[in-house]
């Protein structure tokens, strides 16, 4: 009997340690970049989906802002077109296009499909619907890759409207340029541009890596608060490199234009977006300002 008790107990603190962050971000925005391998696993692609469906529940707004990298390269293969990748970002003439765009709306639509039967209404849009996402043409170290595009400005209308109807919505990242053609766009690069453009309180990148670690080899290193000085500091010194580079500078310019926390969560772990939200240690790396206060409760 004491055995049953304590996990109810256990239940009941867990609760108590959530409560003060649904208080402090009822009605707030919150980003979330769904992308790596919970896209591919069945099971994490579901605990991702209840966790931002929670979320709504709660008082947050999500925002989901996914990629599907592995499965449009799965669809190229199939369609027996070759992809081919140029430091990092997929080259991607007319033909790849029409591939990643049908890819992409086809994961938007299993996406809304999954939260709806979680009982939250959702909607799928891409970055075209309404002017979302304006683009130009991505060069890669001088070289055009195609059409790849780097987002110039986004309106945030068919956001807003959808939030305030009580809709959570899903955005696949293709955007516009000035001559109406479509574009791929890193679902990086489109989430951090969607979470200035609506001033959310949170951006969270789900990806395959645990976080940032003082030692690339050692998960135990992970550094579970980065500070903005302390950032540029692990770049200069080395301990950032690599392809976390791009990744850190992407979150440090997000932060510094309002939003509070950037997040960077190891989606391979299941539920990993309540336990970095609703607890006190979290699991991943927040990044925020030198002058960000702590939370009342940490």
């Amino acid at each position: 009997m004491d055995n049953v008790m304590n996990k109810y107990l256990e239940k009941a603190e867990v609760l108590i340690e959530a409560l003060p962050y649904i208080q402090r971000f009822n009605r707030k925005i919150i980003v979330i970049k769904y992308g790596g391998s919970a896209m591919i696993d069945e099971g994490l692609k579901m605990n991702v989906i209840e966790d931002a469906t929670l979320l709504k529940l709660v008082g947050f707004k999500p925002i989901i802002v996914h990629g599907g990298g592995k499965e449009i390269s799965a669809w190229m293969e199939r369609a027996g077109v070759k992809s081919e990748f140029y430091n990092g970002f997929r080259v991607t003439d007319a033909a790849s296009m029409e591939i990643v765009e049908m890819v992409l709306n086809k994961v938007n639509k299993s996406l809304v499909e999954k939260v709806e039967q979680l009982g939250v209404h959702a909607v799928g849009v891409s970055g075209k619907d309404g002017g979302m996402l304006h683009v130009e043409k991505k060069l890669v170290k001088g070289k055009d890759i195609g059409f790849v595009g780097d987002v110039t400005s986004v309106n945030p209308k068919i956001l807003y409207d959808l939030l305030e109807k009580d809709f959570l919505p899903i955005v696949a990242p293709i955007g516009l340029d000035d001559d109406y053609n479509s574009y791929n766009v890193n679902a990086d690069d489109a989430a951090a541009a969607i979470a200035k453009a609506v001033n959310a309180e949170k951006l969270a990148y789900l990806s395959d890596v645990e976080g940032v670690l003082k030692d690339a080899d050692d998960p135990s290193s992970l550094i579970s608060e980065l500070r903005l000085s302390d950032a540029d500091r692990l770049i200069d010194e080395g301990i950032i490199s690599g392809g976390m580079i791009p990744k850190i500078k992407n979150c440090v310019d997000v932060v510094e234009s309002g939003v509070e926390r950037v997040h960077i969560l190891d989606g391979r772990i299941p539920h990993c977006l309540l336990l970095e939200i609703f607890t006190n240690k979290g699991i991943g790396t927040a990044i925020l300002r030198d002058d960000a206060e702590k939370y009342n409760n940490e």
